[in-house]
């Protein structure tokens, strides 16, 4: 998720485009317009009031996809890998993968209709209507923690962000994606060299011994720069048998 906040700069007040209730809450789309005139307007995903993410910058999905592919033995990288990304959100990470010819199959598992239906029939299709029409790329209407846990898929990288980082979900049910339980699944969910590469607001060295405990090696953090605070992060980690 991106590092602006719903109220910061010099945009006016939002327009609401959307407001839905689901069996996960309500999820708002909304349109900021920048009085400035120098980036036009931003859209916003809000859930159950938490501001999510929103479409003025994009480095933090941009750096979730290229940190997982660069953590990728070099063998792997070579033979276009497969990625699941964990959250369709404003539609960066996906474009960005599918901008990269080096991957091979991008699924993307996003549980909400309304964000499904931004990127098809709204004003998020001018970021995702590429990748979308690719035929590298999949979205798979579902719930992320039920996907890792239940299917059988397996992928060379597993991209997550869904939630703004493992100690602030989104919703409670969210949670057991950062357990060991959860991470172990995720571990199921990789082929032998793959990667795991989790975004969050701020590094979590509680989160690090989580992968730890289930599996995972080559546990690290890259950071990325934001405007105001501390830097955002990406948790990385690998499956190595």
């Amino acid at each position: 998720m991106p590092d602006s906040a719903p109220d910061s700069g010099p945009y006016a007040s939002p327009l609401v485009l959307d407001r839905r209730e689901g069996p996960y809450g309500e999820i708002v789309l909304r349109r900021r317009i920048d009085p400035l005139g120098e980036q036009g307007s931003i859209h916003e995903i809000i859930a159950n009031g938490c501001f999510l993410m929103d479409t003025s910058d994009g480095r933090s999905e941009r750096l979730l996809v290229d940190a997982a592919f660069g953590a990728l033995p070099a063998e792997r990288r070579e033979s276009h890998p497969s990625v699941l990304i964990g959250g369709l959100g404003v539609g960066f990470s996906l474009a960005h993968a599918a901008a990269d010819p080096r991957w091979g199959r991008i699924v993307v598992v996003e549980r909400e209709d309304a964000v499904i239906d931004w990127h098809h029939e709204g004003p998020l299709a001018r970021i995702s209507g590429a990748a979308l029409a690719d035929p590298r790329t999949v979205i798979l209407h579902t719930d992320l923690v039920d996907y890792v846990r239940n299917s059988a898929d397996t992928y060379d990288a597993l991209c997550l962000d869904i939630d703004n980082g493992p100690g602030w979900t989104v919703t409670e049910s969210n949670e057991t994606l950062y357990t060991q339980g959860g991470l172990a699944d995720c571990h199921a969910r990789l082929n032998p060299g793959g990667v795991l590469a989790v975004w969050s607001a701020q590094p979590s060295p509680t989160f690090g011994d989580a992968l730890r405990n289930a599996g995972f090696t080559g546990v690290r953090v890259e950071e990325i720069q934001v405007a105001r605070g501390a830097p955002d992060v990406v948790h990385l980690a690998a499956r190595t048998a």
